[in-house]
C-alpha cells in the first residue's frame, strides 16, 4: 500500500462495526489490519474464504475487503457464494492483477468497489467507510420493514381490507359501498389501522402499503 492521510473514523463506534480482511498474503493481512485499527475499527483477517464461510457473522454493520485472487476458493467465487446463501455484506475487491473487463465483472456482481495494488491508505478508508454506512443503512431499513410487517400482521383480515381500499384512494364512503358495511363502521376500522400501524398521517399508511405491496389491493375478508 502507498500512504495516504489518515482518515477520520466512521461514525458509529468501533465495537458496532466489523471489516473482514480476505487475502492470502500475510504482510497485505497485517498491513489492513493495522490500518483500519489504527482508526479504531474492529478487523478480522482471514488467509482463505473458505475460513469466512465458517464463520458466523454477528447482526452488526459489516463490509468485506476481498482479493480476487485466493487458492481454491477465488474472490469471485465467494462473492457468489454470499449471494447464493442472501448473504448482503458489502464487497471491497483488491487485486495485483486487475483489469477493466474484471472491474466491470465484479461491480455488476455487486461490489462495492475495486481497488487495485499499491492503493493508497485513504483510498482504502474511503471505501471502507462506504461500504459501512451503506451496510448500516441497509440493516436500518430491514428493521423498519420488518417492524411495519409486524404491525400489518396484528391486523384483522376486515382491517387490512379497509387499509387496502383505503391507501388505494377509496374514501369512506366508496369504501363501505364496495365493502358492504357503514360508513361508520369503516371509519372504526380506518382508526384502528391507523393506531396499531402506528401511522400519524393517511400520507404515512399509503407509504406503508406502498411497502408492504398492499396498496390498492381488493382481498376479501377471511
Amino acid at each position: 500500500m502507498r500512504q495516504g492521510s489518515r482518515a477520520t473514523s466512521p461514525g458509529s463506534p468501533a465495537e458496532e462495526a466489523i471489516v473482514y480482511v480476505i487475502d492470502d498474503d500475510p504482510l497485505m493481512l497485517g498491513a489492513l489490519g493495522m490500518l483500519f485499527r489504527s482508526i479504531d475499527l474492529r478487523v478480522e483477517t482471514l488467509a482463505s474464504a473458505t475460513e469466512f464461510l465458517q464463520h458466523d457473522l454477528p447482526p452488526v454493520p459489516s463490509c468485506l475487503v476481498l482479493d480476487i485472487r485466493l487458492p481454491r476458493l477465488s474472490g469471485f467465487d465467494l462473492q457468489a457464494e454470499l449471494s447464493r446463501r442472501g448473504i448482503n455484506i458489502p464487497v471491497i475487491f483488491i487485486t495485483g492483477h486487475g483489469d477493466i473487463p474484471m472491474s466491470v465483472k465484479a461491480m455488476k456482481a455487486g461490489a462495492v468497489d475495486f481497488l487495485t495494488k499499491p492503493f493508497r491508505d485513504q483510498e482504502m478508508l474511503d471505501a471502507v467507510t462506504a461500504a459501512l454506512e451503506r451496510d448500516r443503512k441497509r440493516r436500518s431499513e430491514d428493521k423498519s420493514y420488518s417492524e411495519v410487517q409486524d404491525r400489518f400482521a396484528s391486523l384483522t383480515p376486515r382491517e387490512r381490507q379497509i387499509m387496502a381500499l383505503v391507501t388505494g384512494g377509496l374514501m369512506n364512503k366508496q369504501v363501505a359501498g364496495k365493502v358492504g358495511i357503514s360508513e361508520r363502521t369503516v371509519k372504526i376500522h380506518r382508526g384502528n389501522v391507523m393506531r396499531k400501524m402506528c401511522a400519524k398521517s393517511l400520507a404515512q399508511l399509503v407509504m406503508m402499503a406502498e411497502t408492504l405491496g398492499v396498496r390498492g389491493q381488493e382481498k376479501h375478508e377471511g
